[in-house]
Formats: C-alpha cells, structure tokens, sequence
C-alpha cells in the first residue's frame, strides 16, 4: 500500500468516526438539555402540576405574578388573561383564567405552552389547574374562559418579588385532525376484520 492510499484510508476513517461521533452527540442533546435545565434551573420550565402538597399561606410577603399571553404566528384566536397582574400571598391558592375567542370559520384547537421567568422561580410555581394541561378546542367565533389555579411556594426567595407567567398558544388543529383521523380508521379496520 502506497502513501497516497494509507492517507486517503486514514482521513475515511476519521471522517465516518467523526460523523458518528456528531450523530450520537445529536441524539444526546436532548436529555443533556434537560439536565442541565433541571441543575441551573434555567428555561423557566414549569415542572409542578398537580394538588400542592407545601406550606399553608402566610400574609408576610405577597408578590406579583404578570401573566402575558402570546399566539405562535399561525394562531388567528384572540388569547388574554382576565387579569394582567395578580397579587399573591406566598401560599395561598389563586384563582384566574384566560379568555380566548376564535374568529375564524373553522373548528380549530389551541395549546398553550407555558413559561415562567425569572426561570430560577419556576421551582416555586405550582399549577394546581391549568388549561395548557389540555388541549382547547373551540369552534366558529367560539368564546371561553379558561381556568389557571396556581400557589406560589412560600420558600421562593426574598430577591424574586416578581414572577411572569407566559403562555404561547399553538394551533394544533391539523395534528389533532389527522391523529383522530387515524384513531378512527384503525379502530374501522379492526372492528371489521
């Protein structure tokens, strides 16, 4: 074997070892991502759902809590909170909604996704019950309300005197449709077999 050849063979070599490597490391990402998050506390993603099982309320701090609402770009509903800002006793069980009216002609369904900044604060966010557990169908100039039950954690730290709840809302009408679509098509050749 010349030179030429043993070259050529060791840069084949590297390239498909470093394709591999860069595949792998694509597939690892994602959990890697989610650790880190978890660690940092970074990326204000809500974690707490569900009955809050922590301290009782105590009137000795109350913070604000902004709620926004924002629609992905191909979301035409009109989405708000009932309210923008809430003041919240560390504790103590809040309830609000978020109003959402779609305009269009069609049956479509929504689904927010939330966000919480200060990301350090999401810890501390517990959403008892929340519309983005669901998804949100609404039809032809259909208007509804829609419930946020929340606790803030009384051990949130003094520096945060501000939490800002934001939730995207999506359009994941075509999804919905074709998954049920598919549901039932399966579930025909089934029942006739």
């Amino acid at each position: 074997m010349n030179t030429l050849e043993q070259k050529n063979r060791t840069t084949l070599i590297k390239l498909i070892g470093g394709s591999v490597l860069m595949f792998g490391f694509g597939f690892a990402l994602v959990p890697l991502y989610d650790v880190f998050c978890e660690v940092t506390g970074l990326n204000g993603k809500v974690t707490n759902t569900g009955p809050y099982q922590g301290k009782a309320a105590t009137n000795e701090r109350t913070i604000s809590v902004q709620l926004l609402a924002t629609n992905n770009a191909s979301m035409p509903w009109a989405f708000q909170p009932e309210q923008p800002v809430i003041k919240v006793a560390l504790g103590e069980s809040r309830h609000t909604a978020y109003v959402a009216f779609n305009p269009t002609q069609e049956h479509m369904i929504g689904q927010a996704v939330p966000s919480v900044s200060p990301s350090e604060a999401a810890q501390y966010l517990h959403k008892v019950n929340c519309f983005c557990f669901e998804r949100q169908p609404l039809d032809s100039l259909e208007s509804r309300k829609m419930p946020l039950l929340f606790v803030v954690d009384p051990e949130l730290p003094d520096h945060i005197r501000t939490i800002t709840l934001s939730y995207t809302l999506f359009d994941i009408t075509p999804r919905a449709t074709n998954a049920s679509h598919r549901y039932t098509t399966d579930t025909i050749g089934r029942n006739t077999l």
